[in-house]
């Protein structure tokens, strides 16, 4: 039997820790066997969870022998990790043991140092953060999980469960997977990844700055077909001086922006309106249906009648 043990570190997360309890828990095989035998490892004695505190059967050594460990995510995802934690993460890897992330617990694994040099994601509002703190890691914030092998991390909390679902496949297959979905009522796959749960809000600008004006007018035009010499016309000054206050200010161009702004305008209208996707691409400044599927779906990850149909 495969055995999972799932990492509780003080201030756990209470839904991360008990995704993987939940789901490896109740997965069977096709004569009825369990699948896995999970343990759940405490950092201490008494592990501060928020709005409660647990007792784990399981210290540290429980990590010892499992197949496979589960870090998931914690409050203060900057907080140091224990030596004796660090130490045994990196002792079940040296011995081969698949280790997992559940959102924000990508931290404390990325603090082993084990995931320097990988791709790994967290949660999208996270990723800036976990790319800053380790500068090691490339961090992907548009998807939901990412396998590398023998190291996986997941988004946020739900994605915890993709990434469940998707070690339950890699261990038994997909007929064993598909029924532990079933029984999350959850589908084996979503379409699209993380970017569709980003709130693409704009870069903030201080207020008083130079540009201030400039991003109202923006917001207040997104229909109007505008190339870059129109919004440098309108700010009074050169397309090159304009493209570098951007960057300074905002971290991106003026057309990376305006299309930015377009599709969070165009996610507003598909959760709050009943107008179709055309008249949509219009009212946000696209020249055609075709090109507004195109940019929304390279930005989001889905197309706006499956962001219509999560969020709507």
């Amino acid at each position: 039997m495969h055995t999972v043990a799932v990492l509780a570190l003080d201030q756990v997360i209470p839904f991360d820790l008990a995704t993987p309890i939940e789901v490896f828990s109740r997965t069977r095989l096709p004569d009825g066997r369990p699948g896995y035998q999970v343990r759940v490892c405490g950092e201490s004695d008494e592990v501060d969870a928020g709005a409660f505190a647990l007792r784990a059967p399981w210290g540290l050594e429980g990590l010892q022998g499992a197949d496979t460990v589960v870090v998931p995510g914690v409050a203060d995802p900057t907080a140091p990790l224990a030596p004796a934690v660090r130490d045994a993460l990196r002792s079940a890897a040296a011995d081969g043991t698949r280790i997992a992330s559940v959102c924000a617990g990508t931290f404390p694994l990325a603090a082993t140092g084990l995931l320097d040099g990988l791709r790994v994601t967290t949660h999208w509002r996270a990723a800036g953060l976990l790319a800053a703190l380790h500068p090691g890691v490339e961090v992907d914030p548009d998807v939901l999980y990412v396998d590398n092998g023998q190291f996986l991390t997941s988004a946020g909390a739900a994605a915890g469960l993709d990434l469940c679902l998707h070690m339950i496949r890699r261990d038994y297959g997909s007929a064993v997977a598909a029924d532990a979905a079933r029984l999350s009522v959850m589908p084996l796959e979503r379409e699209g990844g993380q970017a569709q749960f980003i709130v693409h809000d704009h870069t903030p600008t201080p207020q008083g700055s130079e540009l201030e004006a400039l991003l109202d007018w923006l917001r207040e035009n997104l229909a109007r077909e505008l190339t870059l010499a129109d919004i440098a016309e309108r700010a009074g000054t050169s397309t090159r001086t304009l493209i570098r206050r951007f960057r300074d200010q905002t971290g991106t161009t003026p057309l990376q922006w305006l299309h930015r702004a377009r599709i969070r305008q165009a996610q507003h209208l598909l959760e709050t309106t009943e107008h179709s996707v055309e008249r949509i691409g219009g009212q946000v400044g696209f020249g055609s249906p075709t090109a507004f599927r195109d940019r929304f779906k390279r930005t989001t990850g889905v197309s706006p009648r499956t962001y219509r149909r999560t969020f709507g």
